[in-house]
């Protein structure tokens, strides 16, 4: 089995632009879903009185890792192999996040993520977020190169503190940004709130709690209650499609055709794609000289999770078995207007079906938010 390994979220942002307070609001979401859940901060300060971090040690995360008195894309860039060390040694995150300084370079933190994770074979990169003060940075846009590039080196723009602002106003900011040739797909947060379902793509023990939440969904369908229950109060920036494919005893999906869905989401329409497959297929990508010995590809069917980011794909090897669970249990969250275009393009079998050789099973897509 292939060992799992933590994700890595980095939130990157010019200074006052409430960072820290989207990330506290992270974690009520998901110890909801589950309280043991382990979520890391390794925090970035210029100077020497770390006051978000005591604000983070306060909201109960699990563990805090301070890296202080310098940029963290420039001389400290490499303590963040150290800093990781030591939060496994002593914690065991689920995930961590990497919370950097107003004046970071985002593309030299992902660098050096991907270089740690080659090395080390225990990270991966799940996305990059910077967020903009919506109230301050048409000004400091501006003036700062840091802040042009901390909006184009990143997987998606959260914009924040827009609820005080006129239309007018957040008009020019998005005009800003499309000056600076920005394609990266833009949200809104409600008061510093994002969804973790936006914001983190799945993990082992998230998979399981996404698994879970998935069944309730399709048990409320089947006896006809409204998706509208599935909503919560704050503003929704996104639509999700929940998939499932069932099919009989010991059921395959073909890989190759569902990686073609993966090549063809543009990221500025589908923000996240997590699913739990069962396939004899073996993942492009995955270290096939962990799958026990299964180099040609096939083997009985193996439970895989998937986490499509904006873009990018990883797959990991589950060690659950196939207990009664649907060949493919899939979220697909997509911009806002985008869902029912791509909940067409599901229903047609094109991307989602069961290997060639094996009789065909049950399709079903509903849209839950």
């Amino acid at each position: 089995m292939s060992k799992t390994k933590t994700p890595i979220t980095i939130i990157t942002g010019f200074v006052g632009s409430g960072k820290t307070s989207l990330i506290l609001n992270l974690l009520p979401q998901l110890r909801a879903d589950n309280p043991s859940y382990r979520l890391a901060l390794i925090k970035n300060e210029i100077g020497d009185l770390a006051i978000d971090s005591q604000l983070a040690s306060a909201a109960e995360m699990t563990g805090v890792s301070e890296l202080l008195g310098a940029c963290i894309c420039c001389t400290n860039v490499g303590q963040i192999g150290e800093s990781l060390a030591e939060l496994d040694e002593k914690y065991s995150p689920d995930r961590v996040i990497i919370e950097t300084s107003g004046s970071a370079e985002p593309i030299k933190l992902m660098l050096e993520i991907k270089r740690l994770a080659a090395e080390t074979g225990k990270y991966e990169l799940d996305g990059v977020v910077s967020v903009i003060d919506v109230e301050n940075w048409g000004g400091y846009a501006n003036t700062s190169f840091t802040a042009k590039l901390q909006a184009r080196q990143t997987d998606m723009i959260v914009m924040n503190k827009w609820e005080n602002v006129s239309e007018q106003q957040y008009e020019s900011c998005l005009d800003k940004l499309g000056d600076m040739d920005v394609e990266t797909p833009i949200v809104k947060s409600d008061r510093g709130w994002i969804s973790k379902d936006l914001l983190f793509g799945l993990d082992g023990k998230m998979a399981e709690d996404w698994m879970r939440k998935e069944r309730e969904r399709g048990h409320h369908h089947d006896h006809g209650h409204e998706h509208g229950e599935h909503k919560h109060d704050h503003n929704e920036e996104m639509e999700c499609l929940s998939i499932t494919y069932s099919g009989p005893s010991g059921a395959s999906i073909d890989l190759q055709k569902l990686e073609q869905l993966l090549k063809a989401a543009p990221k500025d329409e589908v923000y996240r794609i997590k699913a739990v497959i069962y396939s004899s297929q073996i993942p492009s990508g995955l270290d096939t000289s962990q799958e026990n010995g299964h180099a040609d590809g096939h083997a009985s069917p193996s439970r895989y999770i998937l986490n499509w980011s904006f873009g990018r794909w990883t797959w990991t090897r589950d060690a659950a078995n196939n207990d009664g669970e649907p060949a493919l249990r899939m979220s697909i969250f997509t911009a806002r207007y985008e869902s029912n275009k791509w909940q067409k393009r599901i229903e047609t079998g094109t991307y989602i079906t069961l290997e060639s050789d094996q009789r065909e099973g049950s399709l079903v897509v509903n849209k839950v938010l």
